[in-house]
């Protein structure tokens, strides 16, 4: 067993101690998991990647609870993806509400940067997809939370679900176009 697993079943079991301890070893880890999180959000970002790593971090051992099954350091850095998405969906809700300039739009004064590559609202739809896809088929959703937002690779993330790199790809490919479909329908609601 590893310091990061022993760290982790006794972060489970209620050690506070255990939870000090563990950040040091996860820390690099799970900072560049939040700059890869981060890299797909608008330029002029308020979160940063500390914090970001940090309010993740404090959401998953503050309240350890049995649903937090983390056999292994994957499922650890899994929990933690969806922490930091859920964070990040969170803050755009936030500032799309109207007390927060939800109906304004920022313009930079250089001009327009086309390199964002997942603006707020797209990451509100994907959240969305991703609920609705969580309820047909959570095993798979799970697999797309793993490689979407963990990065994991496709090996990796099959391990993590106990399951055949096939059998992943075959879900890989099934929620991509899942996803994407879903995403167009509600595109084209929006248009309507």
């Amino acid at each position: 067993m590893t310091d990061t697993t022993r760290l982790l079943n006794a972060i489970q079991h209620g050690d506070a101690q255990a939870a000090a301890e563990l950040l040091p070893l996860v820390y690099e880890e799970l900072r560049r998991l939040a700059a890869g999180q981060l890299a797909n959000e608008r330029p002029g970002q308020t979160l940063n990647a500390t914090a970001l790593v940090h309010e993740a971090y404090l959401r998953l051992v503050s309240h350890p609870s049995p649903e937090h099954d983390w056999d292994t350091r994957g499922h650890f850095f899994a929990a933690a993806a969806e922490a930091m998405r859920r964070i990040l969906v969170e803050t755009a809700r936030r500032k799309h509400r109207l007390r927060h300039g939800g109906d304004w739009q920022r313009i930079p004064l250089d001009g327009l940067d086309a390199a964002a590559s997942l603006p707020d609202e797209n990451l509100l739809d994907l959240n969305e997809a991703l609920q609705a896809f969580a309820t047909a088929a959570p095993l798979k959703a799970r697999l797309v939370e793993l490689r979407f937002f963990a990065g994991l690779s496709v090996e990796d993330a099959a391990t993590c679900l106990g399951i055949s790199r096939a059998t992943a790809d075959r879900w890989w490919a099934y929620a991509r176009a899942w996803l994407y479909d879903f995403l167009q329908k509600g595109e084209n609601r929006k248009n309507e």
